[in-house]
């Protein structure tokens, strides 16, 4: 993949040119200050006690007390198997430099250059010495590991999991990243449209304003690929404070996105590409180790960072006022630190120096401390509370649903926090932040994890602060439960008024429904709010897409409980209250009824759906005579065959949050992944790696006479007709048509392209133009003569066939498949 070096500038080092001014672009980083300090959309003391917070001030001063622990830095224990010693070094000389952004103070800046460039010398190397084995990572059916997988990862995917599950939430999406195209809101259609000082008297300069984006380090020039794998598996291991959250992301999926970051960074021209880890300690003499033990304790390294064998001291330092002369947040050159002082050196500029100045801990309230919470997490990313934070708008298309279907920006985008606390349990509140109350499967974002201390702080304040002056009113004392059964009967029938239109029903749902499951709503919502909801569901989320069953508060059928809208009220709660036991809905039950499993019988049927094998873009499709196929448009390749059965279609028609489709027969084989078509300078080209690289672009398919699909698609300057069928062995016949685009080719002329009929770890020649791979696959191929078995790596072996292309005429290979 081509990465733009303007993209990685930007990626690595500026979070966002708009947002920050040339001198705050060197100094520390921090969320919450950027997208809200900065502008004076919180006051100056909440920024200055949110920078106190995340620069670590409480680990020298004791101003603030439990108002704004500190931060701390990463554990360094196990550093040597993780970063790499050159870029340890650099950091440690200027981490400001090596580091745009990074909240880590200078603490060299007393000494001349050459004590500087031995200190960092000599804890480079104590560092170096800390060792820790990486963790096992089990897997699991619905948790593959594979060997080695962190040496596995997929870019491409990578990318695409970096896009959709919540990384872009902080830090910069890719430029050429394709989002799906979505409906603009009619709040941003307005942003659009308004001035700058319209916007500013209407309020909305935040709304409109472009959210800075987290910078990251060099990735290449300080992880590996293993290092950062295990980091992005587990974050909290490494950072205990949390500021980097768990996205539950599978070994594999941890693996994908190292590879891309890994490989776009040293697209951009990294001068780190080949460094291994840090170098064993025998590259370092135990006198120097020892040199960089003691400089660790005597620069008081360890009161922001764990490090095993280390212990920290207590230090309570009076912190000074904004205006003193030299202190570590305000340096000059008519004010430097003395030569002689060991005091940590903050690049601040002078707007983050103010807020420090007028930070105050005093009468610190449960709402202070729940927004500092809050932006310490950066929760404001992705949520707004009482007007404040939220997706910024130009990110919005980032926030995928699954299969993209379009349920608005409600069901796409994280909810708000507005009230959060009145209308969820505490129970739920906590399952939500420990990630295990994930109720919206159609959205492709991930609610991220923190750690438990946190989370167990947010659920407590949120639940207080929202509840407070509330009655708590349990559901028997909300919802009538006169004549029970006769409340659940009601309860059902009302469900399909209009409930079961958009929502799932313990994973049951008619067609084309996508909406949160309800199992589980009594236990998740507080019945008085989800009384007032049910009852007047605008009055609650403003601009919802529930509508209200009660306008004006009057019932809509007089047939059920003779119109009685308290009553009506408590038969919905009661019958989801008690959905477990109760039958579902009829609508729900006469679909369940219906068969969905497609059977070929005069003509094949074709169906683009989701595969575990072929992909989201997955073309299946299914012959009389009883072998089917897919073929992964996405990345341009037959996927896998089978024979027996075809598909059920009933996920991929009615239920949008639903699993892959699995083939229903037997036989299943998968085939060699990648295009089996290139055009390459000579035969010791190595094969493209992916579409990007091949210039390939899927064209779509045409139906032939019996009904049969050609695919058609371009690679490079040639055009491919692609037609797969059953051949008289129940295997099947390829058939590729290649030439030459006249729209890109000029005429006249004649080339070559190469055909890879199979590759594998191994192959063999099992008859006269057969070849045999991994499975038991076998391909014979027709019409040309191949060269078989050209190996190009220790454990890649690929069958190569050139093919020779006229001006205005096609050449066509056959292959046939047998397994």
């Amino acid at each position: 993949m081509i990465v733009s070096a303007v993209w990685f500038v930007a990626f690595l080092g500026s979070p966002n040119i708009d947002c920050r001014c040339d001198a705050a672009e060197i100094s520390p980083f921090v969320p919450g200050f950027e997208r809200f300090g900065r502008h004076q959309d919180i006051d100056e003391s909440a920024a200055g006690r949110l920078l106190f917070s995340e620069l670590s001030c409480g680990a020298c001063h004791d101003d603030a007390g439990k108002a704004a622990l500190p931060k701390r830095g990463p554990v360094l224990t196990g550093a040597g198997n993780r970063i790499h010693r050159d870029w340890m070094r650099k950091f440690i000389l200027q981490p400001g430099t090596v580091k745009p952004g990074t909240t880590m103070p200078s603490m060299l800046d007393h000494l001349d250059q050459g004590r500087k460039a031995e200190t960092a010398e000599a804890l480079t190397a104590f560092l170096m010495s800390m060792q820790q084995p990486f963790p096992d990572v089990r897997g699991s059916g619905a948790n593959p590991v594979p060997m080695e997988f962190w040496s596995r990862g997929d870019a491409q995917r990578g990318q695409a999991l970096f896009h959709q599950v919540g990384c872009v939430a902080c830090h910069e999406p890719h430029p050429e990243y394709d989002a799906v195209v979505t409906t603009t809101s009619p709040l941003d259609q307005m942003l659009d449209q308004l001035d700058p000082e319209e916007l500013k008297e209407l309020g909305l300069t935040s709304a409109a304003r472009r959210v800075p984006s987290v910078p990251l380090p060099d990735v290449p020039g300080k992880y590996t690929h293993q290092s950062l794998t295990d980091f992005l598996l587990n974050p909290e291991h490494r950072r205990p404070a949390g500021r980097m959250p768990n996205l539950s992301l599978q070994a594999v999926e941890a693996a994908d996105i190292a590879a891309w970051l890994m490989n776009s960074s040293r697209s951009a021209g990294s001068e780190s590409e080949g460094l291994e880890p840090a170098a064993s300690t025998s590259q370092a003499s135990s006198s120097l180790i020892n040199r960089g033990r003691e400089l660790f304790r005597q620069l008081r390294c360890i009161a922001c960072h764990d490090i095993a064998g280390e212990t920290a001291v207590a230090v309570n330092v009076p912190r000074r006022s904004g205006g003193a002369g030299r202190s570590c947040v305000q340096q000059s050159a008519a004010n430097p630190m003395p030569p002689t002082t060991a005091q940590p050196v903050f690049q601040l500029d002078e707007l983050q120096v103010r807020a420090i100045a007028a930070a105050g801990f005093q009468d610190q309230t449960p709402q202070r401390q729940l927004t500092q919470t809050l932006l310490e997490l950066n929760c404001f990313a992705c949520h707004d509370r009482d007007g404040l934070g939220g997706v910024g708008r130009y990110r919005k298309p980032f926030f995928e649903t699954t299969g993209h279907v379009d349920i608005g920006d409600e069901g796409r985008l994280p909810p708000t926090l507005t009230s959060v606390g009145r209308r969820l349990t505490p129970t739920w509140l906590t399952s939500v932040l420990t990630g295990k109350g994930r109720i919206r499967p159609h959205m492709t974002i991930r609610m991220p994890v923190f750690p438990l201390a946190k989370t167990k702080e947010l659920s407590g304040l949120l639940s207080s602060i929202d509840r407070a002056g509330t009655e708590s009113r349990e559901a028997k004392n909300i919802f009538s439960e006169t004549n029970r059964s006769e409340l659940l009967a009601a309860g059902r029938q009302l469900m399909d008024t209009g409930c079961v239109q958009c929502h799932l029903f313990n994973g049951e749902s008619l067609p084309g429904a996508v909406g949160v499951d309800l199992a589980g709503a009594t236990q998740r919502l507080q019945p008085d709010w989800l009384h007032d909801f049910l009852k007047d569901p605008n009055s609650l989320k403003p601009r919802t897409r529930m509508p209200t069953f009660f306008p004006n508060g009057r019932s809509q059928d007089h047939s059920v409980l003779n119109g009685d809208v308290e009553r009506q009220l408590a038969a919905m709660y009661w019958y989801l209250h008690d959905l477990e036991r109760q039958p579902l809905p009829k609508k729900i039950e006469s679909a369940r009824a219906q068969n969905y499993e497609l059977v070929p019988q005069e003509r094949p049927i074709v169906l683009r759906t989701f595969m575990p094998v072929a992909g989201s873009h997955a073309v299946a499709v299914g012959n009389p005579q009883g072998v089917h196929f897919a073929f992964d448009a996405e990345h341009i390749f037959l996927s896998e065959a089978w024979r027996g059965r075809f598909l059920d279609a009933e996920g991929t028609w009615f239920v949008r949050s639903a699993p892959p489709a699995i083939p229903l027969g037997q036989d299943q084989i998968s085939f060699p992944t990648g295009l089996a078509v290139a055009a390459l300078a000579d035969r010791s080209q190595p094969w493209p790696a992916t579409i990007q690289d091949a210039r390939g672009s899927f064209l779509g398919y045409r139906l032939s006479e019996n009904g049969s699909p050609e695919f058609r698609y371009r690679v490079g300057e040639v055009l491919v007709t692609d037609r797969i069928q059953p051949n008289k062995t129940k295997g099947l016949i390829r058939r590729l048509t290649i030439q030459q685009d006249s729209s890109t080719t000029a005429t006249g002329g004649s080339s070559t392209v190469w055909l890879r009929a199979i590759h594998g770890a191994k192959l063999s020649v099992t008859g006269r133009q057969t070849v045999t791979g991994e499975n038991n696959l076998r391909v014979k191929v027709e019409g040309t003569s191949g060269q078989a078995n050209q190996q190009l790596t220790a454990d890649l072996q690929e069958w190569r066939i050139p093919v020779s292309l006229e001006a205005d005429s096609a050449a066509t290979v056959i292959l046939n498949y047998e397994w």
